[in-house]
């Protein structure tokens, strides 16, 4: 998902699925909460956005860290675990290539009564892929050829083709299991209606909602899942709108836990306070830049369009980058250098852009990209137009953009002009050409190395940057289909060092996932799940 706040798109690595929508973040506040009075037992705060309550209409951190608590999945990521397990089901497997089985618990049910049955599960995958809306997480469906339901605790996924990482997909955004009786087959469902159906089998059930505000959770005694029953009853999450706002909460105790996002000064600041305890965790998030094969320099649409002097632009970017400086000087080290669209720590990763840029070591090296520029004919300063959103990236996004400006513009090769726009507006302009190099984040729908390769290269991606290698693509189908690790470990990499070579994308870092809490908290895990839950814990 693109991050801060939204989760990429996962396309069919044939090249069948449809172009990913980037997300908007609206959506109409339901049910009613009053003020501070209302902030019972665990107190987390955030500054994440909710989209929607509704799984449906929503593909991004904060709507699925709310859904994470209080809807079920067939499959899931036990605490302290990147691997998934059958969730409310007993087991989930593949009975051949292209059907998945699953097998629920019996018995289940919603927190209102309602019995939970295979017929629920195809209801919620199939309104998904019926609504498609904008916000949704439909594409990660592209795969899904149909469902059967031979009997209440049978569920049969028929896929298109063979495709390993499906049971991930069943943990992901598009995993939730929704209740028929409540949700619309057809449309969004209100948040209103949700909370007043009491729709709710995860291990926490919502009482009070106010989007973007206050969100009231009470244990659900009913939730029968791989995952432990919450260990406390009572949760608040307050939404805050700035990130001062929420480390000043923390500080003084009117929140337990600061979760997403707090800036690398903030954290650098709250490691000193003794009355605090920072958790660090694995992060999968990423920041890069995408560059636009047709609006970037020597792009398709440009006068004097040429195929070679834009690689040979693209190399020169990244042979003078230096991934250090950001993460030192910009993140405070809270962010790393990454050389790969795969993050360190997933089966498959590598470091092609470390080997084949800068000095080979991870370092700049100016004279080797004046000889990349030259070789091609490239004379002359290159003019770079370059976008961020620092409303949605963060406020250090700022510093990360002039710090790149400085980086470019000091090699002697480049001049560079930056901009910010408000993401809104960022989000609809960026799939139409308007930026020819542009600031993007990553955070994984699910822990797989694939989920950082065919959203962005497959042909329709959501990037929507005009990058269409057959190759590429033909590395992703074969890694989705290839059963055996060492083998699919081998090909991811081939696709990794075949992106470089190119570099439709050029990535920079890779964040850490940090949690600020009281002395007296205890029981906040991050993993490589990259789910953040609240039944773990207790003060």
């Amino acid at each position: 998902m693109a991050s801060v706040s939204t989760w990429g798109k996962r396309t069919l690595a044939l090249g069948t699925g449809a172009a990913a929508t980037a997300l908007v973040l609206t959506g109409c506040a339901g049910g009613t909460s009053g003020g501070s009075g209302d902030l019972n037992g665990l107190i987390i705060g955030t500054t994440d956005k909710i989209t929607s309550l509704d799984p449906a209409g929503s593909y991004d951190n904060g709507s699925f860290a709310v859904q994470n608590q209080v809807f079920p999945f067939l499959m899931n990521t036990p605490t302290g675990s990147p691997d998934v397990e059958p969730d409310i089901a007993t087991k989930g497997e593949f009975t051949d290539p292209t059907t998945y089985e699953v097998t629920l618990k019996k018995g289940l049910e919603f927190a209102n009564g309602n019995p939970l049955t295979s017929s629920d599960v195809k209801f919620s995958f199939d309104r998904d892929l019926k609504i498609k809306n904008d916000n949704g997480p439909w594409s990660l469906l592209a795969n899904l050829k149909s469902i059967d339901t031979p009997d209440d605790t049978t569920v049969v996924f028929n896929l298109d083709h063979a495709d390993q990482t499906w049971p991930q997909v069943l943990s992901s955004p598009a995993g939730p299991i929704v209740d028929e009786d409540v949700f619309s087959a057809t449309e969004l469902t209100s948040a209103d209606d949700i909370v007043k159906g009491n729709a709710f089998a995860g291990q926490y059930k919502i009482t009070s909602y106010k989007e973007n505000d206050l969100i009231a959770y009470e244990a659900n005694e009913k939730y029968d899942g791989v995952l432990d029953k919450a260990k406390t009853k009572d949760v608040t999450a307050q939404y805050f709108t700035k990130e001062t706002d929420l480390k000043l909460a923390v500080q003084q105790g009117d929140v337990d836990v600061a979760y997403r996002s707090l800036t690398p000064t903030d954290i650098s600041s709250l490691r000193k306070d003794e009355d605090l305890q920072v958790i660090d965790g694995p992060g999968g998030e990423i920041r890069y830049v995408v560059f636009n094969f047709a609006t970037q320099p020597f792009g398709t649409d440009q006068d004097g369009a040429d195929e070679a002097k834009a690689l040979a632009v693209r190399q020169a970017v990244a042979d003078v980058v230096d991934r250090d400086e950001l993460a030192e000087e910009v993140y405070d080290n809270t962010y790393t250098p990454v050389y790969s669209m795969v993050p360190d720590g997933l089966t498959g990763a590598a470091t092609p852009f470390k080997s084949l840029y800068g000095d080979g070591n991870g370092a700049p090296d100016v004279d080797k990209a004046k000889k990349t520029l030259a070789d091609a004919g490239v004379t002359g300063k290159v003019e770079l137009d370059i976008q961020y959103s620092p409303d949605h990236y963060g406020s250090a996004s700022d510093d990360e953009y002039a710090t790149l400006k400085t980086q470019l513009e000091d090699s002697g090769l480049f001049t560079v002009n930056i901009q910010s726009t408000v993401y809104t507006t960022y989000a609809v302009e960026r799939t139409k050409d308007a930026y020819p190099l542009y600031q993007l984040g990553w955070f994984p729908d699910f822990s797989d190395a694939d989920n950082y390769l065919s959203p962005f290269f497959t042909k329709d991606n959501f990037v929507q940057n005009h990058y269409d290698d057959p190759t590429i693509q033909g590395l992703i189908a074969d890694e989705q289909q290839e059963s055996d690790p060492a083998k699919r470990a081998e090909i991811i990499e081939q696709a990794q060092e075949r992106e470089a070579e190119q570099i439709s994308t050029l990535p920079l870092l890779q964040g850490k996932s940090v949690a600020v809490a009281g002395k007296d908290v205890k029981g906040v895990t991050l993993d490589a799940s990259f789910k953040f839950r609240y039944g773990t814990i207790t003060k």
